[in-house]
């Protein structure tokens, strides 16, 4: 079947549904953004963020030597070779990305499972590589709360496991894009990514100028989930 690009008798049941659920993913994480209860949610995104220098790492023939998740939402990854200037900006455009997918994973019933399935075992890989406790908590605590819906999913009438994988998606687009302004643009800190990747790179751009690029393109793949989201329901 033909991929209905121009979203051509835009928009049905199912679309709707997708984008007033998006909305209010959105609404509820803006509204408890500063509460304990997204704390887990915030740092899931910390992870993905980590992981995504590591992915960067290892594709350019790098080594990974550790990686850490703080309480205070920040997080570090320990590399050793690959290419410094692919792997800098991996972390929040990679973060951005794996928000699209997740996204688009909620879609479907079965990419749910999916999504879902890739997310655990990731999260037990990184057992392997995790320095401290943090990590190691929220890798077990967010397997077995995944593991649990997903268990309700299959068992119950509570149905719920895209609409988790949503709230992950837009959670980590939000939050990536937010990170991105409070540490490059609002604070300019200037250890964060972008003002290494500013000091190795020859461009005439700063760390503030970085960031607002890598806003920018974090800001589409988040407007992408949703265009291809309603192509893909269409």
């Amino acid at each position: 079947m033909r991929p209905n690009w121009e979203l051509r008798n835009c928009c049905h049941h199912e679309q709707v549904v997708f984008l007033v659920t998006v909305s209010v993913c959105a609404v509820v994480i803006l509204a408890l953004w500063r509460t304990v209860l997204l704390r887990p949610f915030k740092l899931v995104t910390v992870f993905l963020h980590e992981a995504s220098h590591a992915i960067a790492c290892k594709l350019t023939c790098g080594h990974v030597e550790g990686i850490q998740v703080h309480a205070d939402e920040g997080g570090t990854t320990q590399t050793r070779g690959g290419i410094y200037w692919f792997i800098l900006p991996a972390g929040y455009l990679g973060s951005s990305f794996w928000g699209m997918v997740l996204i688009l994973a909620s879609t479907n019933l079965l990419t749910a499972r999916i999504a879902a399935g890739c997310f655990i075992a990731a999260l037990l890989v990184m057992l392997l590589v995790a320095e401290n406790w943090t990590l190691r908590g929220l890798c077990i605590g967010f397997v077995l709360f995944l593991g649990v819906v997903w268990v309700l999913q299959e068992t119950t009438k509570l149905h719920i496991l895209r609409y988790i994988i949503l709230f992950i998606g837009v959670m980590n687009s939000l939050f990536s894009v937010y990170d991105i302004y409070d540490d490059l643009i609002s604070r300019r800190v200037h250890s964060s990514d972008a003002e290494k990747f500013a000091e190795t790179c020859p461009c005439p751009c700063n760390g503030a100028g970085w960031g607002f690029i890598w806003g920018v393109i974090s800001f589409l793949f988040l407007c992408g989930a949703m265009y291809l989201g309603l192509v893909i329901l269409s």
